[in-house]
């Protein structure tokens, strides 16, 4: 995760839910090494962002910034669409 000029913290990932209209659910995968062993683990954090415009799909690769809490689990903003899904 990357901070932007205001402060805010962006960061990439894919669409993995749109059930509820303006509302995704964004996964971001994260590659570690274990701390003892080395191994490479894969960690994979959601956040639920706010999308505006509805444009966003399931699978589309997506660009979210921190931004202030819009309801309980809501602090994500979708800025932009990197990549759309095949699906489509």
């Amino acid at each position: 995760m990357a901070k932007s000029k205001t402060g805010r913290r962006t960061t990439e990932g894919r669409v993995v839910k749109a059930n509820n209209p303006k509302t995704r659910v964004v996964a971001i995968d994260q590659r570690i090494p274990h701390e003892l062993y080395g191994r490479v683990l894969q960690r994979t954090a959601k956040f639920v962002a706010h999308d505006e415009k509805n444009e966003s799909k399931v699978g589309d690769l997506v660009r979210i910034r921190e931004c202030r809490p819009m309801s309980k689990t809501k602090r994500w903003y979708l800025t932009e669409i990197l990549e759309h899904s095949a699906d489509q």
